[in-house]
């Protein structure tokens, strides 16, 4: 067909009403296919967002709400918890007689279902001995004089004439409450309200979430300094030897952390194999003192750890080609130069990747430091076992639990935006 005949059609009205809509049939088409595609996308993600919504959303979520809801005295005293959100202890005078007498009926109610106990243990959490004043005013009910409540109460126990014990109760009647993250950060209420901080006497996480991050630093710190010349020498060797020799990097990985743990117990103890062998050389004249201590948890925690710093390490020395080595050295740079200017810099993702793998693991580490550690040794996550299986404080539990999941996040943060993600890709 000849080219001007040709152009005429495809100009013509016709034929751009015939462009227009297998346009539509192709856009049309197009949007199916992609519909189509996002539906089984989604469908083969599912799955994978059960096993995420159950095992690690739906967690997290109790956990946070935990820290920050308790409505155990709203529920058990609904007339008290009423009549104290008027109240305000700032004024430094008790609540009226009404507040009283409405604790009495709250009381008289809750003893058939041991609300009260439920309540006792509640108020115990903020202040030790408020558990023993419910119980006691519990089995007064009785005997009480109603026709003034106040003074009955006061005549039961003297606590009950104090503002302090009113304010426990007021603030601990709020379904919302923050007191949790205040008693994880040390703080406390006073008699009148105000948050202060608790008397060194009484304060205990602060110190726990230094020694936990200090600890986890130099764990990470030990990883990455014994597991680079370790994944250094894999690296470098053939296949044929490196791999036999990862063998004695994964044993120890595949070993329980409980196994490990416990041969270290025997290694470290004052009569262990260290010890004697020490002895055996005139190296010392006495056992020393291994174990129950710092050194021996940085020992232990080191040792478990070690492998995931090397496996890190090593899965980006393979990739790094030795050619950049050899022209550094056909340059006339010396071994100690070519390797911290030609190798080292390469190795920087799995550096950073060791390192803040081994500070994740050691931060929630709780049986290494348990078993081996001292009482001054025990990191957060013994605390947070302790008031879940020993205080059943689940509450502040969960407050330092968050508060370590924080930390976590903010460190993952820190480290994303220092190393623009590589350090996190590992390898």
């Amino acid at each position: 067909m000849p080219t001007a005949k040709l152009m005429k059609m495809i100009d013509s009205p016709l034929a751009e009403k015939l462009y227009a809509s297998e346009a539509k049939v192709l856009k049309r088409n197009l949007r199916r296919s992609e519909r189509f595609g996002l539906l089984r996308a989604l469908l083969l993600i599912f799955p994978l967002f059960v096993f995420l919504l159950l095992t690690f959303i739906l967690p997290i979520g109790s956990l946070l709400m935990k820290s920050v809801t308790d409505d155990v005295i709203p529920t058990e005293w609904p007339a008290l918890t009423q009549s104290l959100g008027a109240w305000e202890p700032a004024k430094k005078q008790l609540p009226d007689n009404q507040t009283y007498l409405n604790l009495v009926a709250d009381m008289k109610k809750s003893v058939d279902n041991d609300g009260n106990s439920r309540v006792a243990s509640r108020l115990n959490f903020q202040q030790s001995g408020m558990r023993s004043l419910i119980m006691k005013t519990a089995r007064h009910l009785d005997s009480l004089d109603l026709t003034n409540p106040k003074q009955a109460l006061i005549d039961t126990d003297e606590r009950w004439g104090q503002v302090g014990t009113w304010t426990i109760i007021k603030f601990s009647s709020r379904s919302l409450t923050f007191d949790y993250f205040l008693n994880a950060f040390d703080y406390s209420r006073d008699e009148f309200g105000n948050v202060v901080h608790n008397a060194p006497a009484d304060s205990l996480y602060q110190d726990v979430f230094v020694r936990t991050i200090v600890v986890s630093l130099t764990v990470a710190v030990l990883c990455v300094l014994i597991a680079y010349p370790v994944a250094s020498f894999l690296a470098a060797l053939p296949s044929k030897y490196s791999n036999p020799l990862m063998i004695l990097v994964l044993l120890p990985f595949w070993t329980s952390f409980l196994v490990r743990t416990t041969a270290w117990i025997v290694m470290l103890q004052t009569n262990g194999p260290i010890n004697q062998f020490l002895l055996e050389l005139s190296l010392i004249a006495k056992p020393l003192e291994l174990i129950y201590n710092r050194f021996s948890v940085l020992v232990s925690m080191t040792h478990i750890l070690l492998p995931y710093s090397i496996l890190s390490l090593y899965s980006v020395m393979k990739g790094i080609s030795p050619v950049y080595v050899k022209a550094a050295r056909s340059l006339g740079a010396g071994p100690i130069k070519a390797f911290f200017n030609a190798y080292f810099p390469q190795t920087l993702p799995g550096v950073v990747a060791a390192g803040i793998l081994s500070f994740i693991l050691s931060i929630g580490y709780y049986i290494t430091p348990a078993l081996v550690g001292g009482a001054d040794d025990q990191l957060a996550s013994y605390y947070i076992a302790n008031h879940v299986n020993t205080t059943l404080n689940w509450g502040l539990a969960s407050a330092l639990s968050v508060l370590l999941l924080g930390g976590v996040m903010v460190l993952y943060i820190v480290f994303v935006r220092m190393t623009g993600g590589k350090g996190l890709k590992l390898g």
